[in-house]
């Protein structure tokens, strides 16, 4: 069984399902989707669809997902509109419109039940999985340390000095509006969670296009386009402070950009592996 995490595909429906073709994830695979599946792209119900399909899937709540919900339960205040049409938002109209009643009522409501956050161990390491970032600092409640024995008999759900409850206690702690806008506040400082030997989970987030990055991370471990032009991951936070480990990892890859700047990134948290795939003309 892999670990899968994905992020930002902002409509790129035809992107998205050659990506999964090259991937080829396993009906056992985990596979999370950061959010911002809308907006943008020509086609973000097909998006929708994809997503909440995938076998193994766990998706998260996005800022353009939060927007367009905020506008449908509002949308006769003025600012709802203008702040998601200024963020790409016609084509999304555009898909929903043309849906049956049913369908689009069943999946909006999908859409307004998606988790803010989500949590895996994968060899031996904690990651954190939100769509934009946590808020460094913010105080909570840890279980405790465990003795070797308990640990083991946990069988893997307890790694590096942390557990799912650690894990549960520092996401549920966090403003959920963090957790889908932040940005600066998030990139430009350590996450505190690692310790001096780099023991602690990794927080894994899209929503900032790797570009985006310079001038506001700290730390960055690469520069964020390829040889190619085309944007890649950037993890960001390596220090001695953090055992040389890398405490934030930014996946969104710059599919909101399209063609000739955008690619999905499908990353394989098991062993690093990074699978991309660019967004064509067109699509």
């Amino acid at each position: 069984m892999a670990t899968y995490a994905f992020s930002d595909v902002h409509g790129h429906r035809a992107t998205l399902e050659r990506l999964l073709e090259r991937v080829s994830p396993a009906d056992d695979d985990r596979i999370f989707m950061l959010g911002d599946m809308i907006d943008r792209g020509p086609d973000p119900v097909g998006v929708l669809r994809i997503c909440r399909e995938l076998p193994g899937s766990t998706v998260l709540m996005g800022n353009h997902e939060d927007l367009m919900l905020t506008y449908l339960e509002a949308p006769d205040e003025g600012m709802n509109q203008v702040n998601w049409e200024m963020n790409g938002a016609g084509t999304t109209m555009d898909g929903l419109s043309a849906l049956p009643e049913g369908e689009r009522v069943e999946l909006l409501d999908w859409v307004a039940n998606l988790p803010l956050y989500a949590y895996a161990f994968v060899s031996g390491r904690p990651y954190a999985m939100v769509h934009a970032g946590i808020r460094p600092g913010v105080p909570f409640e840890r279980a405790g340390e465990k003795d070797e024995a308990t640990q083991a008999a946990d069988d893997g759900a307890y790694a590096m000095g942390w557990s799912d409850d650690d894990l549960r206690a520092m996401l549920e702690t966090q403003r959920p509006e963090d957790l889908v806008w932040i940005r600066e506040e998030f990139w430009g400082q350590p996450t505190g969670l690692l310790d001096s030997d780099g023991r602690g989970p990794i927080v894994i987030a899209g929503h900032t296009p790797t570009p985006y990055l310079q001038g506001m991370a700290d730390l960055p471990d690469r520069l964020p386009l390829d040889e190619n032009g085309l944007c890649r991951m950037v993890m960001v936070g390596a220090s001695a402070q953090t055992g040389g480990v890398a405490d934030r990892w930014d996946i969104d890859c710059g599919a909101a950009g399209g063609a000739g700047f955008g690619n999905l990134l499908m990353l394989r948290l098991d062993d690093g592996q990074q699978t991309y795939e660019p967004v064509r003309e067109g699509e």
